[in-house]
């Protein structure tokens, strides 16, 4: 396989997290640009063999550390709701700022985050980690668990609350979490799918947006149902069991680049997940 062929793929992804470690797209492209033409100017410096999209990330983050860097932040271009992500990131020292977008933004394994940061393991969990809990001070919220299996609702309060928000309310029916929404007013929703009473944790959620707009993250047994590849799609879905690193993961993404979910699910698709294990019946929902 060719250089081209290996990285083409990754560019656009590069592309993205380079503007969110720069502060802007164009200063974002501009490292970029100097980074394949640096594979071009040394084509042995690049492995082919290797992880192709470690290798090009590594190669990018030494491109832009070489050159005299420009700390300021240029809004220009960031649309409203990323500009205090942005001013938040440039507040998390260097290192662990870009752990953070890698794992978060980029998903990549911690194995790949050391591979990229040339770092042990232990270290890039330990920048990673040090980012979580700079962001958690400044994306404390007040969180809504939609959950019908109390053990389960306890384990998504303790890690809520380890990472520094304050749950506001446990539901376990579609009418209690709608009423605890609009009592509460809470900053980020932890929803289940399938509810005590065979109401749809989903249907509720629409339900709750409707009248607010709010970051939501789907923890489920069905993933598959959502996971179609077919758009839309919800951008924040936990699988049960879920893992809690990769929870705190989402928690803090979903808050911290503010992304709110959006009401597109008909009542007739909310329906049929509730009462058909089908693939074909699933819910769709679209979040931003």
């Amino acid at each position: 396989m060719s250089t081209s062929q290996a990285i083409s793929s990754h560019i656009p992804y590069l592309r993205r997290f380079a503007r969110a470690l720069t502060g802007s797209q164009a200063s974002g492209d501009a490292y970029v640009v100097a980074a394949l033409e640096a594979i071009v100017a040394d084509p042995a410096h690049f492995d082919v063999g290797a992880d192709a999209r470690t290798a090009l990330y590594r190669l990018f983050i030494h491109v832009w550390m070489s050159m005299p860097l420009n700390v300021h932040v240029d809004e220009i271009g960031f649309p409203y709701d990323e500009l205090s992500a942005q001013r938040d990131l440039d507040a998390i020292a260097l290192r662990p700022r870009i752990a953070f977008l890698l794992s978060s933004l980029e998903a990549f394994e911690t194995t790949e985050v050391a591979r990229t940061l040339e770092c042990s393991v232990a270290e890039a969990a330990a920048l990673i980690d040090a980012a979580g809990k700079e962001i958690g001070k400044q994306i404390r919220t007040d969180v809504l668990i939609i959950e019908d299996e109390a053990i389960i609702a306890m384990d998504l309060e303790s890690l809520v609350e380890e990472l520094g928000h304050h749950v506001v309310a446990v539901a376990s029916t579609h009418l209690e979490a709608v009423a605890a929404a609009a009592r509460e007013r809470p900053g980020l929703i932890l929803a289940d799918i399938e509810l005590a009473d065979s109401s749809s944790g989903l249907a509720a959620v629409n339900e709750i947006l409707d009248d607010c707009s709010v970051p939501v993250i789907f923890i489920t047994a069905y993933p598959e149902r959502f996971l179609t590849g077919a758009p839309p799609e919800p951008a924040f879905l936990v699988a049960k069991p879920f893992v809690v690193d990769g929870l705190k993961a989402a928690i803090s993404q979903a808050l911290f680049f503010d992304r709110k979910s959006h009401r597109v699910v008909k009542a007739e698709a909310a329906s049929g997940l509730r009462n058909s294990l089908e693939p074909k019946s699933a819910a769709q929902a679209s979040f931003n």
